[in-house]
């Protein structure tokens, strides 16, 4: 948060998946609040909102139960603020030029959108947009990739669930580091800056450590 400070954006906008794995999720979605800024509907969001549909919205089942631990952390009025997150978000940058957000796709939180997605498969998934700069979410992996006359980014994660990394068996193990991007518009000149900013990993796990979240021994085999 020091560091988004410090770039004096004129808009934060947050893609979704904010609250489920991590340790704290009312004081993460009370930090959004106070931060005011556009959130988008991601997979994540979408189970707590349905848990009966939990699988329908790739949650893995061995995440399930720190599903249920999370919305028995949350308030109603947590539920509610999560419930008006929206579907996407068109932000002008000036002129014709436009950043268009959404999670995992347009069409859906769930779609998966890679550097080595065949742009066929991605032009199935964006259909008609002409936007200069899309981002997206859900994957949780930093990325810049043009697509047609488009630039598509992913920023990865801002918090430390995750940004993910994976073994060569696909299991998913953590970075030391949070992710997020800056974009800046001006002159019609677009600049993205991937940021990657460490933090401190112990602190986290004593936080980790106070609590009963199910996936705690996971969380606690991180950063070593």
């Amino acid at each position: 948060m020091d560091d988004i400070r410090k770039q004096r954006a004129d808009e934060i906008i947050c893609l979704g998946d904010v609250a489920t794995l991590g340790p704290q999720p009312g004081e993460v979605l009370l930090k959004l609040r106070e931060l005011n800024c556009t959130c988008i509907l991601g997979n994540h969001e979408e189970a707590l909102l349905d848990m009966e549909s939990a699988l329908d919205f790739q949650i893995a089942p061995p995440l399930i139960p720190a599903l249920y631990w999370c919305l028995e952390e949350l308030q109603d009025e947590d539920l509610a603020y999560l419930s008006d997150f929206k579907n996407t978000y068109d932000l002008k940058l000036g002129g014709e030029f436009s950043l268009f957000c959404y999670h995992g796709s347009p069409r859906s939180t769930t779609d998966i959108m890679l550097s080595t997605t065949p742009m066929a498969e991605c032009a199935r998934m964006l259909g008609d947009l002409k936007s200069a700069l899309l981002a997206g979410g859900h994957t949780h992996i930093q990325m810049r990739r043009q697509y047609e006359n488009s630039i598509l980014i992913n920023p990865g994660s801002v918090g430390s669930a995750f940004p993910r990394v994976f073994s060569k068996g696909e299991t998913p193990f953590l970075q030391p580091w949070a992710e997020y991007a800056v974009v800046n518009f001006g002159n019609k000149n677009l600049d993205i800056d991937m940021r990657q900013i460490p933090f401190d990993t112990s602190e986290l796990k004593e936080i980790v450590a106070k609590t009963d979240i199910p996936i705690k021994d996971w969380w606690l085999q991180q950063y070593d």
